[in-house]
């Protein structure tokens, strides 16, 4: 097996350090965790409710759908809704950054440090 050309090779902890780098996380956890912890309070709040209060879920809006039903179906819809969210949010703030990360380190091979002990 022939060995890969010799180029400048770049770890990529010299990557992690730029500020471009460290601002670019910092704007993926700004929106992330927020983000994250927000839907998980929502669902918790969903299976306690289901579970300690059902009679406030068993309540009918219409027909026959209740509480509970109608705080299921908002589950996906807020699903879908933080996915679109998201995916504006990372062609807006995350990838010309990140584009421009990759190339300015383009022209070299970027070596994690588990390859560079091997």
């Amino acid at each position: 097996m022939d060995s890969p050309p010799e180029t400048d090779s770049v770890p990529i902890q010299r990557i992690e350090e730029t500020t471009e780098f460290q601002q670019l996380r910092s704007s993926f956890r700004g929106f992330a965790f927020p983000v994250t912890a927000g839907f998980l309070l929502w669902y918790l709040l969903y299976v306690l409710l289901s579970s300690y209060a059902p009679g406030f879920m068993a309540t009918k809006v219409f027909g026959h759908v209740n509480v509970a039903l109608v705080l299921g179906l908002l589950q996906f819809a807020s699903t879908f809704a933080i996915a679109a969210w998201y995916a504006r949010f990372a062609d807006r703030r995350l990838d010309p950054p990140a584009a421009d990360i990759r190339e300015r380190f383009s022209g070299e091979t970027v070596v994690s440090p588990r390859e560079a002990a091997e």
